[in-house]
């Protein structure tokens, strides 16, 4: 009988290596039934292992997950460890496809420990390379990439050619989504020809698939089109239901393309009907998103509606999966975007003009409402879903400030715009771009606000100034200092692109603001606009007339404002001029001291009753401990141009010995995992407002500390003068002291700078920009809520 057992799980796997996934399921069922009667638990532990293989290949995952459980379990119960890495393995697939990403990456982890402790190369390669398929669905490109790269040198290392297949078309893949398109083919062809040579059809028929994605992104739709078929034959002739969905979704995406949106429905409706068999909820989602914007490009706009709705509602089922990861949902919604924003275009096409804002909100900076949440214990609505009560935002009832919404639309090329005022109607705006532009809104905006920086005297690329990590060295006179530029006014041709700027987000709502003060919630590159600086048809600064407040979320907003009590009312960390004599920029170059930082630091301290943490002092383990408590910090140093990410001086210990990144440098994760109560923060550091630009907003150090729990943060958007911000934050200071407001305080200064002699150029004054809520600091150097 063990000879019969051995036959038949035998040819289930020949079976399933060419593909015949039916045959192979038969052979396996076979074969348990003899292992169940002989009593045989390793054969039985082989045979669930198999069996559960042929029901993934099929596609049926809940059929697999059950037997893959009963493989890990009577492995677990053996003791057999390499079946029980084997068994992870085969659970990161299942999971991947269930599209449940987190628990994914916690069998390959723990297949990856395995394979290490026993050496076992190829096991280690299958679980880099499941890492990467699940980092590359999240938006993680480059660690995506790592870990392929990982596979295919391990896979070449082991002669493991089926494994190097996989890894050449997982990197395909990656530099598909990079736009990278040229080496995307390279990979792909690679992973045809070992296909080929194996006569592995499965693998053949996906990289078939891929070459088809390929063409498609370099515009060839025949060619496209061509590779999708053979992916479809082949997947259907050997019953590959995953496979046939994904290429049914591929071929609808072509045909949609070319504007034949009712093929490219009836495409997508067969992806759904294998999804909903398979139970795979990622590919469920993206094809009612595909169905919604078909049918909206038919002006079908409540079918597209119903669609976008369903779209949405699967994502946001697969996003709460991974709590509490935020940079998983930061990228998983990076990814899903084209749902979301759907959901409020047809919204507004159909006049729906409060639920529109509601479904945008509710797309708006979902990690860190997320965050917020956890961080202030507060429960979000479960019944937002296309309702809006404006007293749900806790915004109007609690301030008469103006609120600007702003939305990007890529599709139409235009800049939505919602107007909220305290017991008024929401009104809804809009502000078409050029009909002659040749890129979408977003580039356009994001070149235009490059444009800027450049006019201004300061560029969004580069470090320029004296409290960035870098210099420009065609700019700067030495390391870490900047040569003075000229503080002639601006020249009204470089008013340009900051007029074109206050023409799409502020002109068409100009009419309807009441008062002072505005709040604005910016949408994609605009959150990098220097928005104070924004010039009017009269030359006239925005931050003339009006008090600028940014919020990533009229939600974030509402958990803020409905947690006073939540924040301290007393104490500051005041940080200057980190000694950072040992820390190298990418130039190979030391960094320089800011004396001007120090006495930032040290006339800021009187103010506020504290003795600064300046020099060797300013080491980012003291740092880290004490900003927890406080009411008030105050950082000035070096900042990093991508992330804002701020350089501290090294701990002690750390001086003798070659100094790492994390050994001075204060990092987003730093500081999400500090519980802050601060009421107010200030990063008077280069570039403190940047990062990364995601549908979630911009990831940086700024979103890092409201995310931890500081309830206003002020930053800047470009590199700073040491000696100009000293001044500014003079003036800040002296406003907050006498009762202002920091929104009112900020102003403040920067007419202080303006109208000064020596520093009235726009770029000393027009960098900082507030997030988040407004606070005023009492005469008992308290902060409480204005």
């Amino acid at each position: 009988m063990s000879g019969e057992r051995t036959a038949y799980a035998s040819l289930g796997s020949v079976f399933g290596s060419l593909g015949d996934f039916k045959k192979s399921l038969d052979h396996f069922h076979c074969a348990i039934n003899i292992a169940k009667e002989m009593g045989d638990k390793e054969a039985l532990m082989l045979t669930y292992a198999g069996l559960g293989k042929a029901f993934e290949d099929l596609g049926n995952l809940k059929k697999a997950e059950e037997y893959t459980n009963m493989h890990l379990n009577l492995a677990k119960e053996i003791g057999n460890k390499c079946e029980e890495g084997g068994a992870y393995c085969n659970l990161g697939h299942i999971f991947f496809g269930l599209g449940n990403f987190k628990k994914s990456i916690e069998c390959y982890n723990r297949q990856l420990k395995i394979a290490k402790d026993f050496g076992d190369l190829m096991a280690e390669g299958a679980a880099l390379g499941g890492l990467g398929i699940v980092f590359d669905n999240l938006g993680d490109f480059e660690k995506a990439i790592d870990n392929h790269n990982d596979h295919l040198r391990i896979a070449k290392a082991a002669g493991d050619k089926d494994g190097e297949a996989i890894a050449n078309g997982n990197l395909g893949n990656a530099y598909l989504s990079l736009g990278d398109f040229k080496k995307a083919l390279h990979y792909f062809e690679q992973r045809l020809d070992i296909a080929k040579n194996l006569g592995d059809k499965a693998g053949e028929g996906r990289a078939y698939g891929h070459l088809g994605s390929a063409y498609r992104h370099l515009g060839d739709y025949k060619k496209a089109m061509d590779y999708y078929s053979l992916r479809l034959c082949i997947a259907q002739e050997l019953g590959d239901k995953a496979g046939e969905g994904a290429a049914c979704g591929y071929m609808g995406t072509v045909c949609q393309h070319l504007g034949n949106y009712r093929k490219a429905i009836e495409w997508n409706q067969q992806k759904l009907r294998i999804a909903d068999d398979l139970g795979n909820q990622h590919m469920e989602g993206q094809a009612y998103s595909d169905i919604g914007l078909c049918f909206e490009m038919l002006k079908r706009l409540p079918k597209a509606l119903e669609n976008y709705q369903t779209s949405v509602r699967v994502f946001d089922r697969m996003r709460s999966l991974l709590q509490p990861k935020d940079e998983w949902k930061i990228g998983f919604r990076n990814e899903c975007n084209p749902a979301y924003t759907g959901l409020w275009r047809v919204l507004l096409k159909q006049e729906k003009i409060d639920e529109a804002l509601a479904a945008s909100d509710d797309g708006r900076a979902q990690g860190l409402a997320d965050l917020l949440t956890s961080k202030y214990g507060f429960q979000k609505s479960q019944t937002r879903e296309q309702k809006l009560a404006k007293e749900e935002f806790g915004l109007l009832n609690a301030s008469s400030s103006s609120t600007i919404f702003l939305a990007v639309n890529v599709l139409e090329k235009k800049v939505d715009i919602w107007f909220l005022s305290k017991e008024k109607p929401v009104l809804h705006r809009l502000r078409k771009l050029d009909n002659h532009c040749t890129k979408n809104v977003a580039e356009t905006l994001q070149s235009l606000i490059q444009f800027a920086y450049e006019n201004i005297g300061v560029r969004a690329d580069v470090n320029c100034e004296n409290r960035s990590l870098d210099v420009l060295r065609e700019n700067c006179s030495s390391v870490g200092r900047s040569s003075k530029r000229s503080s002639q006014p601006i020249r009204q041709e470089d008013n340009l692109p900051l007029a074109a700027l206050y023409s799409y987000v502020i002109a068409p709502i100009l009419d309807l603001i009441d008062g002072d003060e505005i709040i604005i919630v910016p949408d994609g590159p605009l959150w990098l606009a220097p928005f104070a600086a924004l010039v009017n048809p009269f030359s006239k600064y925005l931050c003339e007339s009006f008090k600028v407040r940014l919020v990533p979320s009229l939600t974030s907003l509402k958990i803020i404002a409905h947690c006073p009590e939540f924040h301290s009312s007393s104490g500051a960390v005041v940080v200057g001029d980190p000694d950072v004599s040992d820390v190298i920029n990418s130039h190979g170059e030391q960094l320089q001291q800011l004396p001007f930082a120090r006495k930032e630091a040290q006339m800021i301290g009187q103010i506020l009753n504290v003795a600064p943490l300046t020099g060797k002092l300013a080491t980012k383990c003291e740092v880290l401990t004490q900003i927890s408590s406080v009411s008030v910090v105050h950082i000035a140093a070096h900042g990093c141009m991508e992330t804002g990410e701020i350089a501290l001086s090294p701990n002690p210990e750390r001086k003798s010995q070659t100094l790492a990144k994390d050994d001075y440098m204060l990092t987003m994760a730093d500081v999400m995992s500090v519980k802050l109560r601060a009421k107010l923060v200030v990063l008077s550091c280069c570039h403190s407002g940047r990062g990364e630009i995601k549908a979630e907003g911009v990831v940086g150090i700024a979103r890092a500390f409201i995310g931890a729990g500081a309830r206003s943060v002020l930053v800047s958007l470009w590199a700073i003068d040491d000696e100009a911000t000293l001044e500014f934050m003079k003036s800040f200071y002296r406003n907050l002291e006498k009762g202002r407001s920091a929104s009112e305080s900020l102003n403040h200064a920067m007419r202080c700078l303006r109208e000064s002699e020596k520093f009235s150029d726009v770029k000393y004054w027009a960098p900082f920009t507030l997030i988040g809520d407004d606070v005023t600091l009492d005469k008992q150097e308290k902060i409480m809520v204005s």
